[in-house]
């Protein structure tokens, strides 16, 4: 049993004083040493970025709705602002912009990088050997495309990182002053269109013109161009193409499989914890299925409400005119042949989507025969006389 008196006795000697005395001088040393840094003080980590979209575009929409869900999935740690095209530098300039660090991060579309290498527009330009967009990402993720990404950026000293993402449906063939009904229609148009697509478009008789979104109904609007392509029910409603047309033409294969690009800084993406790099991942792939599902409801409302208040006629492209874009997206290929990094990518997606399509087409019923089932009207039953 310890008594009392030695626990005094203890206490009251100065060795053992000496030694609290120096523990304690050691102790706020070492805090001093060490200064706090409370959640508080520091503060949140914040990224600038840009889109490649006006802001009223629904594709800007979509770059806010990523920064929120990472926001929200970061606790306020990190927080992503976003600004639509140009409130910093001009759409197509993003690229350069995040490389340099004058922005963070962005949100746009590989394509739209197609005059840094050519092999960019593989993402989305072109027909994909039958891919849809979805199918494309499935290569982007477990068939080399990822990999390939990094190499190509590598290749042309793009200081970024890069996650495509957000699978966009089947685009238009474009907007006209009349339905377009035989290949020769196109020739000598004035026609809006970005990457291979230039290409595939001067094949079949056009005059190409690359301009961004913003850009594109004004000029139809003053007569500089005579047709365009753009992207989908929602964003060309917003864009305003009802506004200088009312035909637009429904499938094509000059950008049938295209996604979005979520891009970092890559020194500003490297310099995060772990943690958080982790979050930013999972929060691109929620973010792309999230834009698939809000794609469905919002462009199948525009749909039918330009036919329904603004007038618009859609019409189907005919095949003749798809059959034309193969060819010429085979030509503006054998033209890159000398160019080893798109041969390389080419050649990736071409042997994923051998299985990858063949799968798709042989295990996915066709959905026009229970659409018609259910929606299609019915003959009426003819009079008898």
């Amino acid at each position: 049993m310890v008594k009392k008196q030695d626990i005094k006795a203890a206490e009251a000697s100065p060795t053992r004083r000496k030694f609290l005395t120096g523990a304690s001088v050691a102790a706020g040393a070492a805090v001093a040493g060490f200064p706090m840094i409370s959640k508080a003080q520091a503060g949140p980590i914040t990224m600038r970025w840009q889109s490649t979209w006006p802001a009223k575009d629904i594709f800007h929409e979509y770059a806010l709705d990523f920064a929120k869900k990472v926001n929200d999935m970061t606790g306020g740690e990190l927080k992503i602002e976003v600004l639509p095209a140009g409130a910093v530098v001009p759409a197509f300039q993003l690229l350069d912009a995040v490389s340099k660090g004058t922005l963070d991060g962005g949100h746009g579309v590989l394509v739209y990088h197609y005059g840094k290498q050519n092999a960019l527009a593989l993402w989305g330009s072109g027909p994909a050997y039958g891919m849809d967009a979805n199918m494309l990402l499935a290569w982007h993720k477990y068939g080399g495309g990822k990999e390939l990404l990094a190499k190509l950026y590598g290749s042309i000293g793009a200081n970024v990182v890069s996650f495509p993402y957000g699978p966009m449906p089947t685009q238009p063939l474009g907007w006209f002053k009349k339905p377009i009904t035989k290949v020769q229609d196109m020739k000598g148009l004035k026609f809006r269109t970005v990457g291979i697509s230039i290409d595939v478009f001067t094949a079949m008789g056009a005059a190409v013109n690359a301009l961004p979104g913003g850009e594109i109904v004004p000029a139809m609007d003053r007569g500089l161009l005579d047709a365009a392509e753009f992207n989908n029910a929602s964003s060309d409603r917003l864009l305003g193409f009802p506004d200088v047309s009312k035909v637009c033409m429904l499938q094509s294969f000059h950008q049938n499989a295209e996604q979005f690009e979520i891009m970092f800084n890559k020194g500003k993406f490297d310099a995060l914890p772990a943690k958080m790099k982790s979050i930013i991942e999972n929060a691109v792939e929620a973010a792309s299925s999230d834009m698939s599902w809000k794609a469905v409801h919002r462009y199948s409302q525009d749909y039918i409400e330009m036919q329904q208040k603004q007038g618009v006629k859609f019409y189907k492209t005919p095949d003749a005119v798809l059959q034309a874009q193969l060819n010429g997206y085979d030509a503006a290929v054998a033209k890159r042949k000398d160019n080893a990094l798109f041969r390389e990518i080419e050649e990736s997606q071409r042997k994923f989507a051998e299985r990858a399509v063949r799968w798709d087409l042989d295990t996915n019923v066709n959905r026009r025969m229970a659409y018609n089932h259910y929606f299609a009207k019915k003959a009426a039953p003819a009079k008898k006389s």
